[in-house]
């Protein structure tokens, strides 16, 4: 099968299994060129690894604190035929690189959000690793099945109160457009919380605490964004936005529950990236694609692997704001840089988008996320699909 990029909207339905391959190896050979590093966790669980800021995590984790890992996703493996998804080759490769260095290197793939998963991890920890001295929550789903009720909650990206009016870029005609959503019903901002709030973060770690399965002064952290104010009708303030205060409240309910272990529980806000949740938010594209440039011309850019060497090699101690979160969006949010992003903003159009904008860039590093125009990679040439 010769395989090419097939994008419908803000997803690409193909992924690429040698593209993704490489991609994991670039980011691994990224963080081996800077050496261990020092006073760093070493038996590592991420649940949500699969793309973006998790993979990045374990990849971190595993070549450069040269931890033992076990990644959570939730992925479609090859069968009949049809191609796996991107995640998927992700996972595949990067246990087979870690395991070469002779690092253990553990994969589950299911839902995370299911208590039979979470029981499956436990397993696995107590059969791998004894006990865990980090965990990574770093899930991003549409909807989410509660292990309880069994209700399915599905999130939504609105804003509160009001009707957005603002700009976005598709990414498939390369349009700005002017776009209207309407604001969210309070069933919608609640279904959002559940599945992009704390509520599973704090049950994961309720149950790995009462497995017995933490280490003494184990660490947990989850992943948010804030942004600038051009972004927050549809994120901060928005259900996104109400979800990630819950995420913030959660974190200080698992510090309490960490005291006995001396453990710690932390937010790190980061910074704009292309990632496969980022691609759907409606505003983000074009402001990352106007972000880039500047950040470029700047040598200030980082994408998720930069990010994640910055978080792990201070481990989570570094850049705290007033409210006790990690900020390794700090750049990002430099007047200078922010600055020079508001005065393109109105100005930015269909015609001009190249060139006030690195939407080219932003592209290429959303094809990147399936697999696609990697170096190295044979494009032209059969692939086997199991």
């Amino acid at each position: 099968m010769i395989i090419r990029p097939k994008v419908r909207g803000f997803i690409c339905v193909t992924a690429h299994p040698e593209g993704c391959k490489q991609n994991v190896l670039e980011q691994i050979n990224y963080v081996k060129a800077r050496g261990e590093i020092a006073n760093s966790p070493k038996k590592v669980l991420i649940i949500g690894s699969s793309t973006g800021y998790g993979l990045a995590s374990r990849i971190v984790a595993s070549f450069g604190c040269k931890a033992a890992t076990i990644g959570i996703y939730f992925e479609r493996p090859e069968m009949d035929g049809k191609l796996a998804t991107a995640g998927f080759y992700n996972g595949r490769a990067l246990d087979e690189y870690s395991r070469a260095e002779g690092r253990i290197s553990e994969s589950i793939n299911g839902d995370a959000f299911s208590d039979e998963i979470k029981r499956e991890a436990i397993a696995l920890v107590r059969q791998k690793l004894g006990k865990v001295d980090c965990i990574i929550y770093s899930l991003a789903s549409p909807r989410r099945t509660d292990p309880v009720s069994g209700e399915v909650y599905k999130s939504v990206l609105k804003p509160i109160g009001s009707t957005f009016l603002g700009k976005t870029v598709n990414t498939d005609t390369e349009q700005v457009l002017e776009i209207s959503i309407d604001p969210a019903t309070e069933e919608e901002i609640e279904a959002t919380r559940r599945v992009m709030g704390g509520e599973d973060w704090e049950r994961w770690m309720d149950q790995l605490l009462a497995a017995d399965v933490l280490a003494e002064n184990v660490k947990t952290c989850a992943y948010s964004y804030i942004g600038p104010e051009v972004t927050w009708p549809i994120y901060a303030h928005g259900t996104i936005g109400r979800a990630k205060d819950h995420l913030e409240q959660s974190a200080k309910n698992i510090q309490n529950k960490l005291k006995s272990l001396q453990g710690q529980a932390t937010i790190s806000v980061n910074k704009a990236v292309v990632t496969q949740a980022s691609s759907a938010i409606p505003v983000v594209p074009l402001y990352n694609s106007i972000l880039f440039k500047i950040m470029e011309e700047k040598g200030i850019h980082e994408g998720c692997i930069e990010q994640m060497h910055r978080l792990f090699s201070s481990y989570f101690d570094a850049n705290r704001d007033e409210l006790g979160r990690i900020r390794l969006d700090n750049l990002e949010m430099r007047d200078d840089v922010q600055r020079e992003v508001m005065a393109i903003w109105p100005r930015i159009s269909t015609e001009n988008l190249r060139e006030l904008s690195d939407f080219g860039g932003y592209y290429q590093d959303f094809l990147r996320l399936f697999g696609f125009g990697i170096g190295g990679v044979d494009y032209g040439r059969d692939v086997e699909i199991a």
